[in-house]
């Protein structure tokens, strides 16, 4: 194994700190995504809902219904998971805009 050929690995990490500025960006972010996530699930919902299943088979109605009800399911998934991480970062920003404001008052008694 040649030595020469591999990258050199550097120690210094840079530690990001979390500021409320970042925190309210990323919810912001993460909102606007889990409401698309949402206004996507509401067209893939009507769109089945719009399109009945035509087959006599009820295996195949069952299939078909488990595969919309998952899809429409994974979706709605999704868009609550950027909506609790939306809210999340919003805590966080207000609980670190809280700290900084109450530091900078006990640092000037």
């Amino acid at each position: 194994m040649n030595d020469q050929n591999l990258t050199p690995q550097t120690d210094a990490k840079e530690q990001v700190t979390a500021s409320p500025l970042r925190c309210f960006i990323g919810a912001v972010i993460s909102g606007g995504m889990g409401f698309a996530a949402y206004s996507l699930m509401i067209a893939i919902a009507t769109n089945f809902a719009s399109k009945p299943i035509h087959s006599i088979n009820p295996l195949v109605v069952k299939i078909s219904s488990a595969v919309r009800t998952l899809v429409v399911g994974v979706v709605a998934l999704g868009s609550g998971i950027f909506a609790i991480v939306a809210i999340g970062l919003l805590a966080l920003g207000v609980q670190l805009l809280v700290q900084q404001l109450t530091k900078q008052k006990s640092s000037e008694n």
